[in-house]
């Protein structure tokens, strides 16, 4: 079969392909944080306590996301790299394997949680806000297929290049939950549990969407019908050695996150997570740019690695980085000037009012985060990519587990910064810990060139 555009696409001009690819995923992206700053806002018109619990549940949420990520990444990782080496037929069988993972991962983490929830939002100290967040989370996390599922199908459609259809599955999942907000919210009466119920509603048509292209019209370069399915224990583990790090990666975000809320609680109250809930809305909005490039430097380094093409890794892995900083200057820039008229988007209302200068501040303090990360995104995307996911994870430990809490607590605590010693913390660690990453990338990739001379024939290790 003659490979299509999509696949000579991604096995062309690594910068050519980065640049088709990251596009529409940062578009992607974009939709994605745009009804996430659409639940905080609407939320936030209930009160700071219903903002704080968002916050408490979102690194929860993360965890949930990062699930279908995490299994999304392994397919993509692993088709992408059986595409370089030119076997369809394997590339196939990956695809349909990731499925399967999901529909397993998921059935068991939904009970975990399900039981579990009461528990853990004790352990996050949510307080006064534990019925808001028991309203918002036993939704979520019920349809927590969905999510799962929706990761890995739009990660499948990456894997091969078709960047359209993954963004419009993205795009419909975030219209109609902009759209359904209000509605629920509001309109309804249903308060947090109508943000909720909004966000489920909206992922089940995306996966809807996907399950036609894939299954219906079937006009995929991957064929996923149940023939080409194959059970394969190696591929289960190929799979896992970038699902589970990955995943991990999503956990320790997560964990993060609630040991930075528990610093902001010590530090002040509540209030203080409801602050920095929402200024992370924005950082996360403008880190949209780096996440798309560090998408597609997954596919084309995955490909570049399974075609043992060592100037396509080396590229991938230099021009994004190159082009991230570029783009974080700019965005940076933007965050830190117009800081104030940002905020005002989350102090609307009698009820978050006082917010306001809060949350300029921590924007004009968490704009310089946005320079701080594409080193190191980057390289733990190449590793993802190349089936290295474990190194990706350490990175991402380092980075954010270890010294950005650690630096988060000597400048609040020991230095005395107060809350702007959490904030400076966080952008220090996040340095320090990529430019390490950036360093591992470099050496990996040169060892590369030497291997890739003696190999003739692609293999899977």
């Amino acid at each position: 079969m003659a490979k299509s555009s999509n696949i000579e696409m991604i096995t062309g001009d690594p910068k050519k392909a980065i640049v088709k690819l990251a596009l529409p995923m940062m578009l992607s992206m974009l939709l994605i944080m745009l009804y996430n700053i659409a639940d905080s806002i609407w939320v936030a018109g209930l009160g700071a306590d219903a903002l704080a619990a968002v916050g408490f549940i979102t690194p929860l949420f993360m965890v949930l996301v990062g699930l279908g990520n995490g299994i999304g990444a392994g397919a993509n990782s692993l088709i992408a790299r059986y595409i370089g080496a030119g076997n369809r037929d394997q590339a196939n069988n990956a695809g349909l394997h990731g499925i399967l993972l999901a529909i397993i991962v998921s059935l068991i983490f939904t009970v975990i949680i399900e039981v579990f929830m009461v528990p853990i939002l004790q352990m996050m100290g949510a307080g006064s806000t534990i019925q808001y967040a028991m309203d918002y989370s036993y939704i979520i996390f019920g349809f927590l297929f969905v999510f799962v599922y929706s990761g890995v199908a739009s990660a499948i459609f990456r894997s091969e290049g078709d960047m359209r259809r993954a963004t419009i599955a993205i795009a419909v999942t975030a219209i109609m939950n902009i759209i359904l907000d209000p509605v629920f919210i509001y309109v309804l009466n249903f308060g947090i549990s109508g943000a909720a119920w909004a966000t489920v509603i909206s992922a089940i048509l995306s996966c809807l969407v996907m399950s036609y292209w894939i299954w219906g019209k079937k006009d995929l370069y991957l064929d996923l019908t149940l023939k080409n399915f194959k059970y394969s224990t190696k591929m289960i583990i190929d799979n896992l050695q970038v699902a589970i790090p990955s995943t991990l990666e999503s956990l320790v975000f997560s964990i993060l996150a609630i040991i930075i809320n528990s610093m902001l609680v010590m530090a002040a109250d509540t209030t203080a997570v409801a602050v920095y809930t929402a200024s992370m809305r924005i950082v996360q909005l403008a880190m949209i740019p780096l996440i798309g490039l560090g998408t597609a430097v997954l596919t084309v380094a995955g490909v570049a690695y399974g075609a043992r093409n060592y100037q396509n890794l080396k590229t991938s892995h230099s021009y994004a980085i190159k082009l991230g900083f570029a783009i974080s200057i700019a965005l940076g820039a933007v965050m830190f000037v117009f800081s104030s008229p940002i905020a005002t988007m989350f102090s609307y209302t009698e009820a978050s009012a006082a917010l306001s200068p809060q949350i300029a501040h921590a924007i004009s303090v968490l704009s310089l985060f946005v320079l701080a990360i594409p080193h190191g995104m980057m390289s733990s995307m190449v590793f993802q990519g190349v089936g290295k996911g474990t190194y990706s994870l350490l990175i991402t430990l380092l980075r954010s587990l270890i010294l950005e809490s650690v630096f988060a607590y000597l400048f609040c605590f020991i230095f005395g910064w107060g809350l702007t010693g959490i904030y400076a913390g966080v952008v220090f660690g996040c340095f320090v810990g990529g430019t390490v990453g950036y360093i591992w990338a470099k050496i990996f990739i040169s060892k590369f060139k030497k291997m890739a001379k003696k190999e003739t024939i692609p293999e899977e290790n």
